[in-house]
């Protein structure tokens, strides 16, 4: 079990303002190194003897601590997770992960990772057991342990009995400590459903409230590339110089004339809601690109505008799956479509691929998964996280297949389209035979446009079924932004596949793939399939596993790799376990070739210790 926990240091509070890394670590010597891991510290209870009503203040510090497994270090004392020590006393475990403290000060520690490590504690007077509660974000365990300060009638117990109780939680994300002492990362380790969920979440009451959760939401599992990004993040912003090439983002500029369409719209008072599938001028717009881009051609009703190309893939399979139903996924995959397939009660079938095939689905394999219960096949071309592009005659011999099924459908995830590699061409499923009526398109402006923030996406096909995604849509958002419709008209007015604006930046992309192809291809044990499309290497590093690096640790998988690059290199990545494929790990090369050439060099320098034990 991880505990996120520790004591207070009455000679760090002294303290009236925050202090630095170097200010701490001068203070505090632990694990026999002046060197600690940094983190925010809030005390959110202190108690007043001298006042019936115990005051609440809130107070914010930098202190030093070490989090293990199974200890707790805290300055100069080292303490298991069984018992922790407050005030010179130590209780052990009453049962059930309960820990009672005596001390005047109950606290909330503040890490990187607020979405899940401020859930890992909660704070209660002793007067009622804990009850099932769900898990909660630090604003919510600080309002609730408010409620509870403002709730008490009893006047502060005396320091010889306990004043409250904290529950600790598995926490869902695995934490390594760099022994640099610069870095303590969190890299997910997210193959099980996230504990907190079965958690209390705040006080008990004296009524007994079942606020459990329902399994299908149980059930999901976090986006690592969403924590790994967001960590990342954190970590820039507290001052650690982290190369983030985990984000699936454009690190250019909206076109400015995309931009002004939305300025505009705002000026002209374009405000309100819109129609819930979409304004008319946009989809028409769709249609137009569709018919003159893909060669489909649709009607504005057969379009529905979303909130992104996430929320319409999701409307999608909930509109077709049924309970019991089977999705049919290709490994590598993007992160969603396993957990979205869940969500409508339906079984996610995984087609492992391979990298000798450019992690492309082989159709002998597809055709050996498929049964009674296949009702939907997810393709995405150019992939997402390998960057693959699908040529048109293996697209030709998948629909062969599936024209054998009656019930099976195709989400085809062309997000990607015009971030393309010449001589690779883009395809749509739909424009094959007899496949019209039979396919979910799935696009969007977020990566071609640079319009991520401005979440629009759009699906086109049989009418009956957007029409009940456009139901299912009138209950969940309703329709997109009107000032991102606008801006998405905009977007298509840029000409063919873009224009010049998107041809430039495909470009640059292609640039860095070259770059990085080349680099990365002339490191002993790594092996790359060249991505044809979209911004994503997909790499094979599954040659170190196995090896022990001195200092950090076994590198036994993906998840491992990727926490060793971060903790001891800072460049954040993806791990390969996320898409469904653990030898490889992502990098996502949507930023500067200035910053791509630092990190081949970081990498290079992290793989040095381990390729002279490297068998090829």
């Amino acid at each position: 079990m991880l505990v996120e926990i520790i004591e207070e240091s009455p000679r760090l509070l002294k303290w009236k303002k925050p202090l630095n890394v170097d200010e701490v670590a001068s203070m505090a010597e632990i694990d026999g190194s002046p060197n600690g891991r940094v983190v925010r510290y809030s005390i959110i209870h202190r108690y007043n003897r001298c006042q019936t009503h115990p005051p609440l203040h809130i107070k914010t510090y930098n202190i030093i601590a070490l989090v293990f497994e199974r200890t707790i270090i805290t300055r100069r004392k080292t303490y298991p997770v069984r018992a922790i020590s407050s005030g010179g006393r130590v209780r052990k475990k009453i049962g059930g992960g309960i820990m009672r403290i005596h001390h005047r000060h109950v606290s909330l520690l503040h890490t990187w990772d607020v979405k899940s490590a401020c859930s890992s504690l909660y704070i209660s007077p002793l007067t009622n057991p804990p009850s099932p509660m769900s898990s909660q974000s630090s604003a919510a365990v600080i309002s609730s342990a408010i409620a509870a300060a403002a709730s008490r009638s009893e006047s502060f117990p005396d320091s010889r009995k306990p004043i409250g109780s904290i529950r600790f939680q598995p926490l869902p994300l695995s934490l390594s400590y760099c022994k640099s002492g610069k870095i303590s990362s969190r890299i997910c380790a997210m193959a099980k459903p996230n504990d907190a969920e079965t958690l209390p979440s705040s006080p008990s009451s004296s009524s007994s409230v079942d606020t459990s959760l329902s399994p299908r939401v149980k059930s999901l599992k976090p986006s690592k590339t969403m924590v790994i990004t967001d960590l990342a993040a954190t970590l820039v912003q507290s001052g650690v110089p982290v190369i983030r090439l985990a984000a699936g983002e454009p690190d250019f500029d909206t076109p400015k004339t995309v931009s002004e369409a939305g300025i505009n719209a705002i000026r002209e008072g374009f405000t309100r809601y819109t129609l819930n599938a979409g304004i008319t001028e946009l989809r028409e717009a769709i249609c137009r690109k569709l018919k003159e881009e893909n060669g489909l051609s649709y009607a504005p009703d057969q379009i529905l505008v979303s909130n992104g190309a996430k929320q319409s893939i999701l409307q999608a399979v909930l509109a077709v799956c049924s309970p019991g139903d089977e999705v049919i996924i290709p490994a590598p995959y993007w992160v969603s479509y396993t957990e979205q397939a869940r969500l409508a009660d339906a079984t996610p079938v995984i087609i492992p691929t391979k990298i000798s095939d450019n992690f492309l689905l082989d159709p002998k394999d597809l055709e050996s998964k498929l049964t009674e219960k296949s009702r939907l096949l997810i393709l995405c071309s150019p992939s997402n996280p390998t960057g693959s592009v699908y040529p048109k005659s293996l697209l030709e011999e998948i629909a062969r297949i599936v024209a054998k099924h009656p019930r099976l459908l195709v989400l085809s995830d062309e997000i990607y389209e015009h971030i393309i590699y010449a001589p690779a061409t883009h395809t749509s499923f739909a424009s094959l035979p007899d496949m019209y009526e039979r396919t979910l398109t799935v696009n969007g402006f977020s990566k071609a446009f640079a319009m991520t923030g401005w979440r629009l996406g759009y699906l086109a096909g049989p009418k009956h079924i957007v029409a009940a995604c456009s139901k299912l849509q009138g209950q969940v958002t309703s329709g997109a932004s009107s000032i991102a419709q606008k801006a998405g008209v905009a977007a298509l007015g840029l000409g063919k596949a873009g224009g010049e604006t998107v041809a430039q930046m495909v470009k640059a992309y292609r640039e860095r793939r070259d770059f990085l192809v080349k680099s990365l291809s002339e490191i002993e044990g790594v092996k790359i399939s060249e991505p044809q499309g979209a911004f994503y290497l997909f790499i094979d590093f599954s040659a170190y596993y196995g090896l022990e690096v001195e200092g950090f640790g076994l590198i036994n998988d993906s998840s491992s790799l990727a926490l060793y690059f971060l903790d001891k290199f800072q460049v954040a990545m993806v791990p390969g376990d996320a898409f469904g494929d653990d030898s490889c790990i992502r990098i996502s090369y949507a930023t500067s070739l200035d910053v791509l050439q630092v990190a081949v060099e970081k990498i290079r320098k992290a793989l040095e210790p381990l390729r002279a034990t490297v068998s090829v």
